[in-house]
């Protein structure tokens, strides 16, 4: 896959994706926390099995197709339809808390950063579609919003695994070039999904989320 983006583009990306952006994705395990506690995972092909399952069955299923669609939107009732679309999509009340305390931190940083008004009026908006409308914006270009929203969604679960199973930095970065791999794919798959087809169903990861909101001891958020 070839992605050509300017330089400021690039540098806004690199931004936008960072771990340093103070939108709170480190603080969510995505019911991997929980997976690990029952043994689900405990290795690094567990993990990496875990992993990919939810790369291929969700990112690219429902995140990246909604991105893709909120990136090309023309006015605020298919933005609107897009933020919404992305809550319905949540599993359990922890992953729909995920996308929405992450696109509440970003939409408090924005005006600080020159942009304002990014989303339609809505009680709660969706972390996806905060990304793909900053991302337009900034003149990111849209395949490379696309892969840099799957990194980013990738680095921190890399790093949710290296903190549990545990796994050492080496496996982590052996974990990362594993993965990456499959990212291409994904955006391809998710750019011409067809509307109907948008969702997922991953029953141990609902499960896993689901039982991870009363765990005993958490080191994420839940």
């Amino acid at each position: 896959m070839a992605i050509t983006i300017t330089d400021t583009g690039l540098l806004r990306l690199l931004q936008l994706s960072s771990v340093s952006l103070p939108v709170g994705g480190y603080a969510f395990s995505q019911g991997l926390e929980y997976a690990v506690e029952v043994g689900w995972v405990h290795s690094l092909d567990s993990s990496r099995e875990w992993l990919q399952q939810q790369l291929q069955d969700a990112l690219a299923r429902v995140d990246l197709p909604i991105l893709f669609r909120a990136y090309n939107a023309v006015d605020e009732s298919e933005v609107f339809y897009c933020d919404q679309l992305a809550l319905a999509c949540r599993e359990t009340r922890e992953l729909r808390l995920t996308d929405t305390a992450m696109a509440e931190a970003i939409l408090r940083l924005l005006p600080n950063l020159g942009v304002d008004d990014l989303l339609p009026p809505a009680p709660e908006h969706s972390f996806v579609v905060a990304f793909a409308r900053v991302a337009k914006q900034w003149n990111v270009c849209q395949d490379a919003a696309l892969l840099g929203y799957a990194w980013a969604w990738l680095e921190n679960q890399v790093a949710a695994a290296t903190k549990l199973v545990p796994l050492g930095q080496t496996q982590a970065q052996q974990l990362l070039s594993d993965l990456q791999l499959a990212l291409p794919p994904a955006l391809e798959q998710a750019k011409t999904l067809e509307e109907e087809d948008i969702g997922a169903c991953l029953p141990a990861l609902a499960i896993a989320s689901a039982q991870h909101e009363t765990q005993y001891t958490r080191l994420f958020r839940s």
